[in-house]
């Protein structure tokens, strides 16, 4: 509840397709926050392109009414029609909502942006969920025309939900003043994943999740797991997963002569029991926002071994509850590989025990929650349309 005792109405944004048949990082976050604000008493609605032929144009997911705009598979055209359906849901809707969360800062978070700084009573959120943003996306130091248009419009608004401590550095150091930048990481829900007692395995499993794409960096994991299986032959490694790789990280694992003791699983829907039947999560990322993935490892008490990007950096602490290597060191990270195994099972307990701690207390869903709902309460600056086009006028 705000502070009238209200609930509030919160309008999610997605620039793509909702929800994806089997799981992606925005979507699984989206469908994580808008359940629980649901349950808590909020009444929230997600708005999404329609992308599939398909998918309904008004649809319910765990209760929350989701709306999507149909547009033309037309180059230009499309992308003009989508926007311009975009501007007119927003706008005819412009008293409904407290608040415009939009999950990218891309078209949706431009246009909702420069809408919302005219509309006045929505607070305009834009997420930032991937350090790639400040590299290659809209955020970058030198983007295209098209990219400068769409920042001078999300300079419009009024908070930005940076994932990360290096994504809320990227953000002021792009422009935005620090009082927007709101440092608030993903959700998880930590009562959904039990701390089990792992039994003093013999050998050791280490376990992937995710996508098997390039910057997910698994060539590089299966290169140091060979490395390691010259000093612990008996280690396991199991990557769960589908995507356009599969093919080419099995044959890797063939001429590697590890494929006996590497097991690809493909897409998987029993995520806590993979999470319960391993010890020591592996995320060889090049880069990310912040891995849910990660977040459900630490969450289920286990160590891991990540590379140090965004996200990962701020809540795996060497020597505490896991460790972390430098992106694409072979090197560092089969010595990561190694240092675990030699973790006796008191080690690897109390290690599993801080990171579930870890996340307890910076990442759990009614922390993250709370912060949320914070940013959507906010006030700053009221402004109002007939003020807005009143000086328009003049």
């Amino acid at each position: 509840m705000n502070a009238t005792g209200r609930p509030l109405q919160v309008l999610m944004l997605l620039g793509s397709f909702y929800p994806p048949p089997q799981g992606g990082g925005t979507q699984m976050q989206v469908r994580l926050l808008a359940k629980a604000l649901r349950k808590r008493g909020h009444r929230v609605t997600v708005l999404a392109p329609l992308v599939h032929p398909g998918e309904r144009r008004v649809d319910r997911l765990d209760g929350v009414p989701i709306c999507r705009l149909p547009y033309p598979r037309l180059r230009f055209l499309g992308g003009a029609w989508l926007t311009a359906r975009l501007c007119l849901f927003l706008l005819s809707r412009r008293n409904r909502y407290d608040a415009w969360h939009v999950h990218s800062p891309r078209l949706f978070g431009a246009v909702a942006a420069l809408l919302g700084s005219y509309c006045g009573k929505p607070v305009v959120v834009v997420k930032v969920a991937s350090a790639d943003e400040f590299d290659t996306g809209t955020l970058s130091q030198r983007p295209s025309l098209r990219g400068r248009v769409l920042y001078a419009c999300l300079k419009r608004a009024d908070a930005w939900q940076a994932i990360s401590g290096r994504i809320a550095g990227a953000l002021a150091a792009r422009g935005i003043p620090e009082a927007r930048i709101a440092a608030i990481p993903n959700a998880v829900d930590v009562d959904r994943f039990s701390q089990a007692t792992r039994p003093d395995r013999h050998p050791p499993r280490f376990l992937f999740i995710g996508r098997l794409v390039a910057p997910k960096n698994l060539f590089l994991l299966l290169d140091a797991f060979a490395a390691l299986l010259r000093s612990r032959p008996d280690a396991q490694l199991r990557i769960v997963g589908g995507g356009p790789l599969a093919a080419a990280l099995r044959q890797r694992a063939h001429a590697l002569g590890i494929e006996h003791a590497v097991e690809f699983t493909g897409h998987r829907g029993d995520i806590d029991a993979l999470l319960v039947d391993a010890d020591f999560g592996v995320l060889p990322s090049s880069f990310e926002g912040l891995s849910n993935v990660l977040l459900e490892c630490m969450a289920s008490g286990l160590p891991v071994i990540a590379s140090r990007v965004s996200g990962s950096e701020d809540l795996v602490h060497v020597g505490k509850n896991g460790w972390l290597f430098e992106p694409d060191d072979v090197g560092q990270l089969t010595a990561c590989l190694i240092e675990a195994t030699n973790l006796s099972p008191r080690q690897r307990q109390e290690f599993g025990a801080q990171a579930r701690t870890t996340i307890e207390r910076h990442a759990s869903l009614d922390s993250v929650l709370e912060q949320i709902t914070r940013v959507y309460r906010r006030r700053a600056n009221p402004r109002a349309c007939a003020a807005s086009a009143a000086r328009k006028v003049a």
